[in-house]
């Protein structure tokens, strides 16, 4: 699945528009986990699996499991409610009288006729004569009339009936406006993670795999033969029956879990294509909208070949299915053969889609695919090993896409991106290990986070740099290939990947998955040549527990020096609190610079000691350019880090900060626009900010911005196209002048459709005259809102809304946010882009408190509410909000949002520390400016 959590997909957009989230700006989650590895065969013996402020949880018992569902579904679109039934071919492990499975919100017919058990062989039928209902575990129990005994071939057979589910997961109903402005519906399913219990009784556990014969009935109505019906196999055939009504057979499915079953019915267009491999692949858009589709079409066919010959498996089925859905809760989802998307993850408008959006997309679209093995073909045992998942999907889509489109220049924004994302949340207290307990079925949408996906994805990239592609490509066919259709832990990813490498990777991974955090290595000259490490946890607190004064990392340890700035001098596995480095007989610590983890491949930060050390790195590597860009962004960005924490000051990092006038490069700009973002929330309101607005604004325009310009030049590079709109909405932003007249300009031109605003400036533009908010703005704003029927726009305006000023269009953008012009899933950012407006953020956090039955209503279940939380809370500086919001969710607490909400508190307090210590020395270096 696509997130930032499960929306991570649609926040990476915010994040590369520049649309300047402060850099913990993530969707975190709640609860205290704790690492731990149990046996599928312990686990099934019911004990209670518990921790601390978690509810204790039995998991199925595993006396029955079942081998094969026949399922039968006939959704209503006037009632929005769906009748089914299933036959399950189940196998009897124990003896018992007793069959429990999951169930949530479904009714069923509790008669002898149609729920029973069939034991063919015997040509006899056992009765249910109970059925009970446990609504807090989301289970049933059957009571049968006689036992089961082990070596039985038996056959459940179930009816019931439920409802549409309201909250995008489940099966639930999608809507959009078609192209004679008439509304279609669609019956679609989101089961990722515990959801598919919603739509039929079943064993829904990643464990308890099976395949699946899918049935779908398509409502008898004028337009039905254009209704189309999918789900993970292809079509085998199709019916009517007594009621005139279309019933549509699918080819039965491999052996997989129930979260990756998907079906959707409603109108929708396709094309198609096939892979080099002869995989059918189809994208299926929103009617007359397939042309959309073309460009996700190529990147998957793209992807589906080289994940094949890069796993050197065959994809296992033999057709792919990409439909884009108007409403759904994530990003996408890695159903297997029916990848689902949010539409504006799936679909580009050459006319109106922005470069990075296009980027973006490629991105969805190779994770999803990676899925398709890494996921589908061998899954995660439980809950606790979802970084199987998610992290090796992300690694994976990098890869791919760097395949597909290598002048993207993927992996440097890697490291701005996702990496130092990681690295962000991951010094917090509250944050967790990568590899966590998970009980209680409302648990698990809490780990679909930042760590599991990124920090996730960052440790693989570490591992994949320390063996080689040639080993890792080894190690992960040999992984694949002996768990094929079967279920896998993390110590069966270790154990393939040291028998290929012969490198002790089970040692070394597990103190990155099972510990949460990483170290910071301080790094001290003996002598001329020789290097004294020290290792200790990194805390953005900048204080040690005793817990944490215990934990080490091996961590793979690479120097360069100025010497040898392409190819580093040695290399060590330090695994102690001290160790020593020698370099050889060339090196002069006195004279010249180092710098340890070049392109940051490894998951630290780095001090530098003695001073004269770090001096010299910064004049040379950064002010002459000597340094890869990633190192560049790798420097500053710690010392940004080590700033939030106490170990330096921020006048020392304004003066490094000073050094990159003469900086072009994309992915460095990314990371200086993050910190220009953070201290432009916390200085808003001091008498220096406008000196530090103009600090900023000379540091742009200084060189790269006269290099970059408002139009792109012929055939300019990839990532300079990037940079233009990331450098021209930090203007906006600061109000240069030149800017905001030139995006009047631009807008002017644009709503009396002279010329249209190129997309990757419409965020720009749009937040600029926002920043002006008029009656006359507004009504514009409106009317092009009204107009576009692309979601990409749609949200570009909504959310540029969020830059307003005057109070009275502050409130009315809030009270747009939760209108019903605006689906309920992207609410959330209309919001957020209020919060984050300096000028708005006390508004946004009253409007919350207002509204907050609403908001939990609508977002308790799922992500988005810990992403609203984090938007509205996280970018105050004073201990009295800290208390604030402390004390409001202690009077109404939300299990769910827990952990988003002490990380937010946490980030708070740590925002009034680092105010408290340097807002006397930031006046005087921007009053000397």
């Amino acid at each position: 699945m696509t997130i930032t959590s499960r929306l991570y997909s649609h926040l990476r957009i915010f994040i590369a528009e520049k649309q300047f989230f402060s850099p913990s700006f993530q969707i975190y989650r709640s609860s205290i986990y704790v690492s731990i590895h149990r046996p599928f065969s312990d686990l099934c013996t019911n004990k209670k699996m518990a921790t601390e402020n978690k509810r204790p949880f039995k998991r199925l018992p595993c006396l029955i499991t079942p081998i094969n569902y026949q399922i039968r579904l006939a959704p209503n679109f006037e009632k929005l409610s769906f009748e089914g039934s299933e036959s399950i071919d189940i196998k009897v492990n124990e003896s018992t009288s007793e069959i429990v499975l999951n169930s949530n919100k479904l009714t069923m017919e509790n008669s002898a006729e149609k729920c029973n058990v069939k034991l063919p062989k015997d040509d006899k039928t056992i009765k249910i004569k109970e059925i009970k209902y446990n609504v807090e575990e989301e289970t049933v129990t059957l009571s049968l009339d006689e036992k089961l005994e082990p070596g039985m071939n038996a056959i459940l057979n179930l009816e019931f009936t439920g409802e549409f589910n309201k909250q995008l997961h489940g099966f639930y109903i999608s809507r959009y406006i078609g192209p004679d402005g008439k509304e279609r519906l669609s019956a679609v399913t989101q089961f990722e993670s515990t959801y598919a219990r919603q739509a039929f009784p079943c064993w829904d556990e990643p464990a308890h795999k099976a395949t699946f014969d899918i049935t779908l009935i398509i409502p008898a109505g004028d337009n039905d033969d254009k209704i189309v019906a999918l789900s993970n196999m292809p079509m085998k055939e199709e019916i009517r029956d007594s009621q005139k009504r279309r019933v549509v057979k699918f080819e039965r499915t491999p052996i997989m879990s129930t979260y990756l079953v998907a079906f959707v019915i409603g109108e929708y267009d396709y094309i198609e294509t096939r892979s080099k491999h002869g995989v059918l692949v189809r994208v299926y858009t929103p009617l007359q909208k397939s042309e959309q589709g073309r460009f996700a079409l190529d990147v998957a066919a793209r992807s589906l070949d080289f994940l094949t010959d890069y796993f050197q498996i065959p994809y296992p089925l033999i057709k792919l299915d990409l439909i884009a859905l108007s409403d759904f809760d994530g990003g996408a989802m890695e159903n297997w053969g029916l990848i689902t998307y949010r539409e504006e993850c799936l679909l580009v408008d050459p006319a109106n889609t922005s470069t990075i959006k296009k980027q973006n997309i490629s991105l969805v679209v190779a994770h999803e695919l990676s899925h398709q093995w890494f996921g589908n073909l061998v899954t995660m045992e439980w809950w606790t090993h979802l970084w199987l998942n998610e992290g090796f999907a992300m690694f994976m889509e990098f890869l791919c896409v760097d395949h597909i489109f290598p002048e993207f220049n993927i992996w440097k924004q890697f490291v701005s991106d996702i990496f130092l994302s990681a690295m962000d949340l991951d010094s917090l207290d509250n944050s967790h290990p990568i590899e966590i307990l998970v009980g209680h079925p409302s648990e698990v949408d809490e780990i679909f986070d930042t760590i599991s996906y990124e920090k996730g994805a960052s440790v693989i990239r570490m591992l994949y740099h320390y063996i080689g592609d040639e080993i890792f490509r080894k190690g992960m066919k040999m992984y694949l290939s002996r768990h094929s259709y079967k279920n896998a832990q993390t110590e069966d990813l270790w154990n393939a990947l040291e028998e290929a490498s012969q490198k002790p990777v089970r040692r070394m991974m597990t103190t990155w998955t099972m510990q949460k955090g990483y170290p910071v290595v301080t790094v001290n000259c003996q002598g001329s040549r020789r290097l004294e490490l020290t290792q200790e946890k990194f805390n953005s607190n900048g204080r040690l527990s005793d817990a944490d004064k215990t934990l080490l990392w091996a961590v793979p340890v690479q120097v360069i020096t100025a010497h040898n700035v392409q190819k580093p001098k040695s290399e060590i596995l330090f695994e102690k609190r001290n160790d020593f480095l020698e370099l050889d007989d060339t090196i002069d610590l006195q004279k010249e610079w180092i710098k340890l983890n070049p392109s940051a491949v490894a998951t630290y930060r780095v001090q530098y000691q003695p001073e004269e050390l770090f001096i010299r790195l910064f004049e040379e590597g950064i002010g002459q350019q000597k340094l890869d860009p990633v190192d560049r962004l790798n420097l500053i960005n710690d010392l940004y880090s080590m700033t939030l924490a106490g170990r330096n000051n921020s006048e020392v990092l304004f003066r490094a900060i000073d050094s990159f006038r003469n900086e072009c490069e994309y992915t460095v700009w990314t990371v200086i626009s993050i910190i220009m973002a953070k201290y432009n929330q916390l200085l808003h309101g001091y008498d220096f900010h406008p000196k530090f607005v103009q600090f900023g604004s000379n540091l742009i325009t200084y060189k790269v911005f006269g290099e970059i310009g408002w139009d792109p030049k012929p055939a300019e590079p990839y990532l300079q196209t990037l940079l233009r709109p990331l450098l021209i909405n930090r203007l906006v932003t600061f109000e240069y002048p030149e800017i905001i007249k030139k995006c009047q300009e631009a807008f002017d031109d644009h709503v009396t459709k002279r010329k249209s605003i190129p997309a990757d400036l419409r965020s720009a533009v749009y937040r600029a005259m926002a920043h002006q908010s008029t009656e006359e703005i507004w009504d514009k704003f409106m009317k092009l809102y009204d107009e576009t029927d692309l979601q990409e726009e749609k949200n570009r305006l909504a959310s540029s809304l969020g830059a307003v000023k005057k109070s009275e269009f502050i409130d009315r953008v809030l009270k747009f946010a939760i209108s019903d012009k605006v689906r309920s899933q992207d609410s959330v950012f209309v919001v957020a882009s209020v919060a984050r407006n300096p000028v708005a953020r006390r508004a946004a956090w009253e409007f919350y408190l207002a509204n907050f039955e609403l908001f939990k209503n609508r977002y308790e279940n799922g992500f988005l509410g810990n992403l609203l939380v984090k938007s509205v809370t996280e970018n105050f500086q004073t201990e009295e909000m800290a208390h604030e919001i402390e004390e409001f969710f202690r009077k109404n607490p939300v299990q769910a949002w827990e952990r988003s909400i002490q990380q937010s508190i946490e980030t708070v307090r740590l925002n009034a520390a680092m105010m408290a210590r340097d807002t006397e020395k930031l006046t005087k270096y921007f009053q000397m400016k």
